[in-house]
C-alpha cells in the first residue's frame, strides 16, 4: 500500500511530513515522520529480517513511539546523475553499462530519470520505466566541460519533488572529480537535504590517491546526512558490482515512522539516530536519515 494511503488509514489525523520533504502545501495537528533504514552487521553484510521490536528512535536524544514499520520491496523513485565532464570520456561504456545494470536490478515499478552535469547540469532523460529509453538517452550524451556535482544533485532533487510518483525517492551519483563548476554550496545542499526524504549514493571514480581521498570526503558530506552511502572503487571494472549492492541495498531497506513527541513547529532542525536494541546476533550498523527541519508556524494573518 502506498505509504501516505497506509498512514491515512492508520490515523486520518496524521499528516505525513516525510523526514526531509519539502515544505508541505497542508498541516494537521499531528506529524508522522518516516524514515528509510539500512541495517548491516559488523562484517558488513545486510541484515533483513528484523522485526519492529529490534528497532528503537530517537529524536533529538529523547525515545520517540514507532507508528508504523514495514520492510517491503516497494517502488522507488530514482534519480541517476552522471558526471558528463571531459574526464569521463573513457569511461562512458562501463558507466552506461553498470547505469542499465542497477536498473534492471531494481524494482520493476521503480521509475527513473538521468541528470548528466559537466558544468552545468540538465534532465537528459524524463522519469521512465522503460530502459530503452535510458539506454539510449545515457549513451547519446558526449562528455565535456567540468564538474558540478552539487548543481547536478540539487536539480534531480528538485526534480523529485515535481515528478516522482512513488514514496521512497533515491540518486546514484556517479562521478570521477571533484566539484570545481558549482553555484550552489554545500550548505545549501545540505538545507535542502533537511527538506527532502530522498536518498543519496555516490560512487566516486577518482584518479588518484590526492583526489580520492578529497572527493570521497566530498562525496559523504552529501550521502551520509541523508542515509546513503559513498563507494569509492579502485577501478572501473568494479562498477557493475558496486552499483548492483546499491541496488540491493535500496530493496531491503526497513520503512519506519513514528509521532514526534514535540509536536511544535518551531521550524528548528531535528536530529535522528535509529538504534537496534533486540539483536543478540549483533552488533549491527543502522543508516539512516541524520534529522530533518521542522516546518514552522505560519505567520498569522492580520
Amino acid at each position: 500500500m502506498n505509504l501516505h494511503l497506509l498512514a491515512a488509514v492508520v490515523m486520518s489525523t496524521l499528516l505525513l511530513v516525510r523526514v526531509g520533504e519539502q515544505p508541505p502545501t497542508f498541516r494537521a495537528e499531528t506529524r508522522l515522520v518516516v524514515l528509510h533504514a539500512t541495517v548491516r552487521n559488523n562484517h558488513g553484510e545486510l541484515i533483513t529480517n528484523l522485526d519492529k521490536d529490534a528497532f528503537s528512535v530517537y529524536e533529538n536524544g529523547k525515545r520517540q513511539p514507532i507508528t508504523l514499520f514495514h520492510r517491503d520491496d516497494v517502488p522507488v523513485s530514482i534519480g541517476l546523475v552522471i558526471d558528463n565532464s571531459g574526464s569521463m570520456r573513457t569511461f562512458r561504456a562501463q558507466i552506461v553499462a553498470a547505469a542499465l545494470a542497477f536498473v534492471r536490478a531494481s524494482h520493476p515499478l521503480d521509475e527513473v530519470f538521468v541528470v548528466n552535469f559537466a558544468a552545468k547540469a540538465k534532465v537528459d532523460v524524463p522519469m521512465t520505466s522503460d530502459p530503452r529509453v535510458l539506454e539510449a538517452g545515457i549513451a547519446a550524451v558526449d562528455a565535456i566541460g567540468g564538474t558540478a556535482i552539487r548543481d547536478a544533485v540539487m536539480l534531480a532533487e528538485n526534480y523529485l519533488q515535481v515528478h516522482a510518483s512513488h514514496d521512497r525517492r533515491v540518486l546514484l551519483v556517479l562521478t570521477d572529480g571533484l566539484d570545481n563548476s558549482s553555484m550552489a554550496t554545500m550548505d545549501q545542499l545540505r538545507q535542502m537535504s533537511g527538506h527532502n526524504e530522498t536518498s543519496v549514493f555516490a560512487i566516486g571514480l577518482f584518479h588518484d590517491g590526492s583526489d580520492a581521498r578529497r572527493g570521497r570526503r566530498e562525496l559523504e558530506r552529501i550521502t551520509d546526512p541523508t542515509g546513503g552511502v559513498t563507494y569509492s572503487p579502485a577501478s572501473i571494472d568494479q562498477i557493475t558490482s558496486v552499483v548492483l549492492g546499491v541496488a540491493r541495498l535500496i530493496r531491503n531497506q526497513y520503512t519506519i515512522a513514528y509521532t514526534p513527541l514535540d509536536q511544535t513547529l518551531d521550524g528548528r532542525y531535528r536530529t535522528i539516530q535509529v538504534r537496534v536494541v533486540a539483536a543478540p546476533a549483533g552488533p549491527f550498523v543502522v543508516r539512516t536519515r541524520t534529522g530533518y527541519w521542522v516546518m514552522p508556524n505560519p505567520a498569522p494573518d492580520h
